[in-house]
């Protein structure tokens, strides 16, 4: 990296570490940044600079143990590019503390951009500061996300989001790839490509790849449809249209319906009941919920509907199946 790509100023990024926050995703962003910094494997901070900030000075433990220490007070967050909020664990509470809020509605004010790594979304959909952004949450958190935050718009089929002012990060090894796309923006191409070589990653994935995640048992290849299908999967219940589904990954429905064909030898609406057939077995086998309430969550106004349906789907109706697995337990 030349002088001639110098940016005109370094890029600079705060971070604010929850409480349990996750280790990983901070390492993996940090380092990024700390390998497009500088030449080859230096650690200069010759093109970007960072700071770990805090109301005190007091370590910061992780979810796996590795505690950190802030490295700067809440200072004026217009000084930073990016104020990167990496959250952990959701059973922990009170993650962050009331001046850590106040500083991060400070940065909103001042439109600093925000971003959430991993669960760090939640702390900022918290305070108020994510209803007007999507949100790209982990596929592991997404309903938990939708429970807390209903009015909020979120994804989980994708790894990032950089929305205007705000960001989201689904966390584990995306976050090497939203910051690698940071990189690029802020300070160069060539800042990036040594980051990830150093990193052994080959090539950084865009906010357009796909979580890496296989529903079901369907194979398919084409990313498109691990999109779809893992929008069918979170909503069970069968509200969304095939036309929303199709538009959510940048089809009209008759070119989605063709390209379920060319791969799944079915339509998309086919598949979407098999869906929902599959999270009712689930809840059958798996939960005491009455037969009402599983047919309620998979989307059928009445048990005996529902009763229909899953016995065309698996040959055999919902009482007996669960009269079969007690006869085996017994």
């Amino acid at each position: 990296m030349k002088s001639s790509s110098m940016p005109a100023e370094r890029l600079k990024i705060g971070f604010v570490l929850a409480k349990s926050f996750t280790l990983s995703a901070f390492a993996l962003f940090v380092d990024t940044l700390r390998l497009a910094s500088d030449e080859f494997d230096r650690s200069g901070r010759v093109l970007a600079d960072w700071e770990v900030l805090g109301s005190t000075r007091h370590l910061i433990t992780s979810s796996c143990g590795v505690k950190v220490a802030p490295t700067s007070d809440f200072i004026d967050p217009s000084q930073f590019h990016y104020i990167v909020v990496v959250g952990g664990l959701l059973n922990t509470t009170s993650t962050v503390d009331q001046d850590t809020v106040n500083f991060l509605k400070k940065a909103a004010a001042k439109n600093v951009k925000l971003i959430g790594v991993c669960t760090g979304t939640f702390i900022l959909a918290e305070i108020g500061l994510m209803k007007e952004h999507r949100t790209c949450v982990s596929w592991l958190h997404y309903n938990t996300f939708r429970e807390r935050f209903p009015d909020h718009p979120v994804r989980s089929d994708r790894i990032f989001n950089l929305d205007r002012t705000r960001g989201s990060c689904a966390g584990g090894s995306s976050t090497a790839d939203m910051a690698a796309f940071i990189v690029r923006r802020h300070i160069s191409k060539e800042a990036e490509r040594n980051a990830l070589e150093v990193l052994q990653i080959e090539k950084a994935r865009t906010a357009l790849a796909i979580q890496t995640r296989k529903p079901l048992s369907i194979e398919c290849k084409d990313p498109r449809i691990r999109a779809v299908l893992i929008m069918m999967e979170q909503h069970v219940e069968g509200t969304l249209p095939i036309e929303e589904l199709a538009s959510s990954v940048g089809l009209s429905r008759r070119q989605l319906e063709r390209l379920f064909m060319n791969e799944t030898k079915s339509s998309p609406a086919l598949v979407y009941r098999r869906v929902r057939m599959e999270r009712a077995k689930q809840l059958l086998t798996r939960t005491k919920a009455p037969l009402i309430e599983v047919a309620l969550e998979v989307g059928f106004e009445n048990a005996s509907h529902f009763s229909r349906a899953f016995s065309q789907a698996f040959g055999q109706s919902p009482t007996k199946l669960r009269a079969a697995l007690a006869a085996i337990e017994d």
